[in-house]
């Protein structure tokens, strides 16, 4: 399963999982982007099936209904890919009350429930690969966008925490850490789109971790832009 699957990061990863055989389940908030996806993949990549749903990862309700709706097609789901994510450039002392609570719950409260929901069948189960996806704010701090930062170096705690959980059990759980990446997030921008990280690397990283032999794991990538800026 890969959450936030319609766009950026996780439409490459969905497509980098589909060319290695996986069948999909794929979420994001608007059903007709996932639903172009998934006919995109159809026609790439006949052999798979791609199951997808609409969900508000910033409601924990829809959140708790996607773990069961992915549960129901895939009794046991062998990779959960945490790709989702909420950006806003806000500082901490000039954002709005409310940004702090949707970026938690986005970018925290729903991977963790993921994250358990189907980390305990893994551990049942003694395989398995969890998938976090934070960001290098989450090892060098962006004041200008404050509650992010703050939600992604939780997020990286939380991934620490399952790893070493998880790892008797010989389940893998990988942070992926991207810089600079090219998303919606950078519209306008006048930099170079080759000096950016592409959302592809971001893919071929959960690829190359996931053919990893099975004592082996990367507990972490971290993927940043040759140049600064």
């Amino acid at each position: 399963m890969v959450t936030g699957a319609s766009k950026g990061m996780g439409r490459a990863i969905a497509g980098a999982l589909a060319a290695q055989g996986y069948d999909l389940a794929i979420c994001a908030r608007k059903r007709e982007d996932l639903e172009d996806l998934a006919d995109e993949l159809a026609k790439k990549h006949p052999g798979i099936t791609v199951h997808i749903q609409s969900c508000d990862l910033s409601s924990q309700g829809e959140v708790e209904e996607l773990a069961q709706w992915a549960a129901h097609h895939f009794p046991f789901l062998d990779v959960l890919v945490n790709n989702a994510g909420l950006y806003k450039r806000f500082s901490l002392l000039n954002e709005d009350k409310d940004v702090m609570r949707e970026s938690m719950q986005v970018n925290l409260f729903a991977p963790h429930y993921l994250s358990t929901y189907f980390g305990r069948i893994m551990r049942e189960a003694h395989e398995g690969h969890i998938f976090t996806i934070t960001s290098i704010a989450a090892r060098q701090p962006v004041v200008a966008a404050g509650s992010y930062t703050v939600t992604k170096v939780a997020l990286a705690g939380l991934t620490n925490v399952l790893r070493e959980e998880l790892r008797d059990y010989g389940v893998k759980v990988t942070e992926i850490i991207p810089g600079s990446t090219l998303t919606s997030s950078w519209e306008g921008t006048e930099i170079p789109q080759e000096q950016f990280i592409q959302a592809e690397d971001v893919a071929q990283a959960v690829v190359a971790s996931l053919s990893m032999s099975e004592g082996a794991n990367f507990d972490e990538v971290v993927i940043k832009t040759v140049k600064n800026f």
